[in-house]
Parts: C-alpha cells; sequence; structure tokens
C-alpha cells in the first residue's frame, strides 16, 4: 500500500474510532440520565408556591420529610391537611419537614389556604404532580397520596388515602 494510501486508511481509522467513542460516550450518559430514579428527579424539582415564590426540594433533602400530594377538589386531601400541618408544627424542632404538592391550579390552591392556612411549604405541581406521585409508588394516580423520605433522601414508607394521626405519630418513632 501507498504511503499515501496508507494515511488516508489512518486517518479515516481515527476518525471512524473517534465518532464510535463520541456515540458510546453520549449513549452512556443517556443510560446514566435515564436510570436516574424517581426520587432523584424529585430532589431536582421545584414548584412555584401560592404566594410566587419557588420550593426547591434539594432544600428539604437531608431531612425526615413527608411529602404529601392533595388538590383541593379531593374530599380526604382537605380533611388531612389540619392533621399534616399539627404534625409539621409538634415537629419542625427535631428536623422533620412537611411538603404539600398540589396537583391542583394556583386560584384553588390559594382559596383553599385563605381559609385554611397551612404552616408548611405548598408547591403547585400540576397534573405533573400526579405523573410525579406516580413515579414515586402512586400506581393508582389516587389521592392523597403520603410518602415519607429518610434523610437519605429515599423513601420509607407511602401512603395512600387519608393520613391520620397514629400513621403519623408511627412514621415519625420509626425515623429520627
Amino acid at each position: 500500500m501507498s504511503p499515501k494510501r496508507r494515511g488516508w486508511v489512518l486517518g479515516a481509522s481515527v476518525a471512524v474510532g473517534s465518532l464510535a467513542a463520541g456515540a458510546g460516550g453520549a449513549l452512556l450518559r443517556r443510560r446514566v440520565v435515564a436510570s436516574a430514579g424517581p426520587e432523584d428527579q424529585l430532589w431536582t424539582s421545584s414548584f412555584d408556591t401560592p404566594d410566587g415564590k419557588r420550593l426547591a426540594m434539594s432544600d428539604h433533602r437531608g431531612y425526615p420529610l413527608i411529602l404529601n400530594f392533595w388538590a383541593t377538589w379531593c374530599p380526604p386531601c382537605v380533611r388531612e391537611m389540619p392533621t399534616l400541618d399539627r404534625f409539621h408544627r409538634a415537629h419542625l424542632a427535631r428536623g422533620w419537614r412537611v411538603i404539600g404538592l398540589a396537583a391542583d391550579d394556583l386560584g384553588p390552591v390559594r382559596d383553599f389556604l385563605a381559609r385554611t392556612p397551612v404552616s408548611f411549604p405548598i408547591g403547585l405541581a400540576g397534573f405533573e404532580g400526579v405523573e410525579l406521585s406516580r413515579r414515586l409508588g402512586n400506581l393508582g394516580g389516587g389521592l392523597p397520596f403520603t410518602l415519607l423520605f429518610g434523610r437519605d433522601g429515599a423513601v420509607v414508607r407511602r401512603h395512600m388515602g387519608e393520613s391520620d394521626v397514629d400513621l403519623l405519630a408511627g412514621w415519625a418513632m420509626g425515623v429520627s
């Protein structure tokens, strides 16, 4: 083979190898992103709040957290909000957090909170909130849906339906 031709072959081989390596790296990056679990997606999420601020979930990682998916049109959701609020106020000094993600629109959430104020943060998740709850284990997509996260950011418990004092107290005893 002539030296000129050998140069072309070598150059083409290097180009094909570089292209393959780049494509392989892109596929690997896609797999890493795609393999990020729903908990990882939650902790990188942020939501608008009814008062126009942002609720960054990452600010609450590292604490035991009760995350409640709810809506104003859901009677058991509405009934459990004072219970969640009492839990929040009773356990805040011990590092506990409670967050409500409303699968609802701003207007109804603001109206509800004007009538039934809560001391814990509320995020406006909209319909995407139902999808997020499904990825976190709410297979039926029903509301209310409540999760307990440990300090490590992993789901410890899931509960479909209205939460009560006994359930939350049991969760609080099981996680420090």
